[in-house]
């Protein structure tokens, strides 16, 4: 008796893959369909909006359509996966109704501009900053409705640029970013051989750092405004290499020659959304919020404690606290301070009033939704 041959999958049915394509061919037909019915009506919106001045941009109303359209979800798409599918639906329709100008780090290719693309969708009208400040610049001047700028990093700390340009800007938060960021080296040649140069952003050079030190060790590390910047440097000379991100390799046509250098696997960086109190009012409460701030206190002894009791007392968690030079010549400094909470809730609200009492300087930097 001989044994029988396993089973073994068939190979698919040529005719049932064609079957199989015209459906999806109708589907994609119908989709499109309904997509342009859904831009008519959001012409429409925008109609209504600038006939009664109401904002273009709400990011809690993308927020709650995204909600319920992942809670309406049978599968088998993953959520994560409806949710960039309906951002860049609302982005479109949106760029219809009004074309959203954002202000990001230049050139294109940055993490600034990953993270304006994850919050504002790919149908944002991106304005190129060679720094920082002039994010900020373009978005208190209005020719950008709104900017994005690097306010922390989980390895390196605060972006203390940042930090001192929202003492006196206008602009306030309304939301923010938090991207996975991996650094690679990009290089016009496949080859760790002959580098010379290393070019980045001084936080992504120090990020890399242990990296850098044991690979090329002999290569200058040299600081430019952002690291998109530096790949471009690096695609005009071979002997230069940059750290930038895969969107920056794409971009500048250059290689990959090392993935994900960072010292820490998970370093992150947060990005902050500005904008004009006029663009955007500040975002009502949500199931979790930041408050931010920066204060200042006279320079007496306690003054430092007496700043934390109110948030004791009413039972408000502070989530960050950093410090910066005032720059008077009389060792004062400003403290920037996020607070977990919406300055509509009660408890909130009293320890702010409580706090403000005490400072000799007070600014609500913004209140914005943060994910969990």
């Amino acid at each position: 008796m001989t044994a029988s041959a396993p089973d073994t999958p068939s190979a698919p049915n040529s005719d049932n893959l064609s079957g199989l394509r015209i459906q999806i061919d109708s589907l994609d037909q119908r989709l499109l369909e309904l997509l342009n019915q859904r831009a008519r009506v959001a012409e429409q919106v925008g109609e209504v909006k600038k006939r009664d001045g109401t904002p273009f941009f709400r990011p809690d109303r993308v927020a709650q359509v995204i909600e319920k359209m992942q809670k309406s979800n049978g599968g088998p798409l993953k959520d994560l996966h409806v949710a960039a599918i309906w951002r860049e639906i609302m982005s479109a329709c949106l760029a219809l109704e009004s074309p959203q100008r954002v202000a990001v780090l230049g050139p294109e290719g940055t993490f600034c501009e990953q993270a304006a693309v994850e919050y504002f969708g790919g149908a944002a009208d991106l304005v190129y900053c060679a720094s920082f400040d002039e994010v900020f610049h373009a978005t208190a001047s209005g020719s950008a409705q709104y900017g994005v700028v690097g306010v922390e990093n989980s390895n390196e700390g605060v972006v203390t640029r940042s930090l001192d340009m929202f003492l006196h800007s206008p602009t306030h938060v309304v939301g923010e970013v938090a991207l996975l960021v991996r650094h690679n080296l990009l290089r016009s040649t496949h080859s760790l051989e002959g580098i010379e140069v290393v070019l980045a952003h001084p936080q992504a050079l120090a990020q890399c750092q242990n990296w850098l030190a044991k690979h090329l060790p002999l290569a200058e590390r040299r600081a430019v405004s952002s690291n998109a910047e530096g790949a471009r440097l690096a695609a005009s000379n071979p002997a230069w290499a940059g750290l930038a991100s895969e969107r920056a390799a794409t971009r500048f046509g250059l290689h990959i020659v090392a993935h994900a250098i960072q010292d820490d696997a998970y370093n992150r960086t947060r990005f902050a959304i500005i904008c004009l109190p006029q663009t955007l009012a500040m975002p009502p409460a949500s199931e979790r919020d930041c408050t931010s701030l920066v204060v200042s206190v006279p320079n007496q002894p306690g003054a430092l404690h007496d700043l934390l009791v109110p948030l004791k007392n009413h039972g408000v968690s502070m989530t960050r606290f950093e410090s910066r030079p005032a720059r008077t010549g009389q060792w004062e400094y400003y403290f920037y301070i996020d607070l977990d909470g919406h300055p509509s809730q009660p408890n909130v609200a009293a320890a702010l009033a409580e706090l403000r009492s005490l400072c000799a300087f007070y600014k609500v930097l913004g209140a914005y939704p943060v994910k969990a």
